[in-house]
């Protein structure tokens, strides 16, 4: 069961978690969001909803949901299972028109991996449909296996082409002096995270740009991390053979930036 805690919502109306029924597990069916809880605050949910309404798109399914009517959903969830730190999922069978929302388990690196980083593996491969998320078990299967095998925290996809596209579950950034790079929006999901981080850069005066990399080019360069509503900003520490300087200062202001920025959020939302 995908669910946990005492209530979700189907369809707008909290039920009891006896009653969750499990989402199909046929490709392509399934749209979805996650939504970090902090401090009881379902954080960026706008920029999820937004990114959701391109994933219905992308369907061809027509989004007739307001904004504040998934907003207020959120709410009554966070109050109904009084959550204050964790993950919500949204998703929404295209074939029933069925939206649930309802906490999942949520797993958050520790001090220790933010420090020293994290292990990452090269996987040649790529999603179909990549700016709309959806659920395709097959693949993820395919890649947690290699995840599982090589003890890694995460893999990183690389396209037909030999560029990097994204991670399995996050997004991908690559720094080399004193410039941040990542892949272009039409190779990747648009994340929540990926979008922040940008938007941060360039108010702070970083150099950016959305860049075609070869999986073999890096080497060259300084430091790489990982991005996505559960890690936020995480170093990596390899990709597979490669080492990265977990420390490099151009990273490390990120991701105190990027915590200014959640903290700024939350006491904007409890306004």
């Amino acid at each position: 069961m995908d669910a946990i805690l005492k209530y979700y919502l189907e369809d707008g109306h909290i039920e009891e978690i006896s009653n969750y029924t499990v989402d199909s597990k046929e490709k392509g069916r399934i749209i979805y969001e996650v939504i970090r809880v902090v401090n009881g605050v379902p954080l960026f949910y706008e920029d999820h909803l937004k990114r959701l309404e391109l994933s219905f798109r992308l369907m061809n399914k027509p989004f007739s949901y307001k904004y504040d009517k998934i907003k207020d959903y959120l709410i009554s969830l966070i109050k109904a299972n009084k959550v204050e730190v964790g993950n919500i999922k949204l998703t929404f069978d295209i074939k029933t028109d069925t939206m649930k929302v309802f906490s999942i388990k949520h797993n958050y690196p520790d001090s220790d991996m933010y420090n020293k980083g994290v292990k990452t593996i090269l996987y040649h491969g790529e999603r179909t449909n990549p700016n709309a998320k959806v659920v395709d078990n097959n693949f993820r299967e395919k890649v947690t296996e290699e995840i599982i095998k090589s003890n890694a925290f995460e893999a990183i996809l690389v396209n037909n082409n030999g560029y990097i596209t994204e991670g399995s579950k996050s997004n991908i950034f690559m720094i080399k002096d004193e410039t941040l790079y990542t892949s272009p929006l039409e190779e990747v999901l648009p994340g929540v995270t990926r979008g922040r981080i940008i938007a941060l850069a360039k108010k702070n005066g970083v150099k950016f740009e959305e860049k075609n990399i070869n999986y073999k080019d890096i080497k060259d360069f300084d430091a790489m991390f990982i991005s996505g509503t559960s890690p936020k900003i995480l170093p990596i520490e390899c990709i597979n053979e490669v080492k990265m300087d977990v420390k490099n200062k151009l990273m490390r202001d990120l991701m105190q930036i990027f915590d200014e920025e959640i903290n700024l959020y939350i006491e904007k939302f409890k306004k």
